[in-house]
């Protein structure tokens, strides 16, 4: 069943779109990303052009968050204090983010632009995690067999460096007595990433959060769920004022495939241990940095496509 979309100027297959929202979905409540560093490069895959497929991720991950969030929020995996200082840097970053989009698409850059940056942020995270994961599990098998090893402090190196700054704050969900320039300066390049590349920023939150300053995965996921819903509700209603690319259909169908698959996703990760969660999406960010790369430096088979697309595709 073909559909028009209005904002992205062209027709595509109803139950491809939804498809994807679904499974992106999944992914949400599962790894408590938006799913968005997934979900829009594949519909620059299936020929949505890139500042439109940015704009639209934004509006349908709102959503898709708060759908998670809700989930997260029910098993008490939210510490909405952190959550706040999250955000105050999240609206900021969104803000410089949406002109940044704007300067991009003037000079005819912006899809160059957000591939690059795609492939080395998400190769750094992804392995970077992927790495740690695997210590992790190991040091765990070797923990049933040495009681010492199980014993031993897992404490970031940095959450001690980070305690000592001004803005100290206690996080009593958390667990956590830290300063809140680390969340806030988090939050601001968060928001920049959702307004550049129409990314919810749970895969730098989320294990950014664990890693430097020491959350317990579980609240870190609920916490980033919470924070996304605002800070791409900000980015959302930016983008379709300043650059008119929010395709409002395009959104809502993602919406209805994300919604009910991110209630499957958050069930199925309470049956996985956090080191499990964050070896299987450090795979996924992984493979999906080995097909961004390719696409930057192979020669496409169609040249044509090479040409500016419309709706916002420059």
């Amino acid at each position: 069943m073909e559909i028009y979309l209005p904002i992205a100027g062209m027709s595509i297959n109803f139950f491809l779109v939804i498809g994807i929202g679904g499974l992106v979905g999944f992914l949400s409540g599962l790894f408590g990303v938006g799913g968005g560093f997934l979900l829009t490069p594949l519909m620059m895959m299936i020929g949505i052009p890139p500042a439109v497929a940015a704009a639209s991720d934004s509006c349908q991950i709102v959503a898709a968050a708060s759908s998670g969030a809700f989930a997260h929020w029910r098993l008490g995996n939210v510490d909405f204090k952190m959550g706040l200082v999250i955000l105050l840097g999240g609206i900021t970053g969104g803000t410089i983010g949406v002109q940044l989009v704007k300067v991009l698409r003037a000079v005819g850059n912006f899809e160059f632009v957000m591939k690059v940056v795609y492939v080395l942020m998400l190769g750094l995270v992804g392995g970077a995690m992927f790495v740690e994961s695997l210590r992790t599990i190991r040091r765990s098998r070797g923990a049933a067999f040495d009681p010492a090893v199980a014993a031993a402090p897992s404490e970031p190196r940095l959450a001690k460096l980070f305690a000592r700054l001004p803005l100290r704050m206690h996080f009593a969900r958390s667990g956590l007595h830290t300063s809140a320039i680390f969340p806030f300066s988090i939050g601001t390049i968060v928001g920049i990433m959702a307004a550049l590349l129409g990314v919810g920023g749970g895969f730098i939150m989320v294990p950014a959060m664990i890693y430097i300053i020491g959350m317990p995965t579980i609240v870190a996921i609920g916490t980033d769920l919470f924070q996304i819903v605002l800070t791409s509700a900000n980015v959302t209603l930016q983008q379709a004022f300043v650059n008119k690319t929010v395709d409002l259909l395009l959104a809502l169908i993602l919406l209805m495939g994300s919604t009910i698959g991110a209630q499957f996703g958050a069930v199925a990760g309470k049956r996985l241990k956090g080191e499990q969660i964050r070896i299987l999406l450090a795979i996924i960010v992984l493979a999906l940095t080995v097909k961004l790369f390719l696409d930057l430096v192979l020669t496409p088979a169609d040249l044509v496509s090479l040409a500016p697309a419309k709706g916002g595709g420059h």
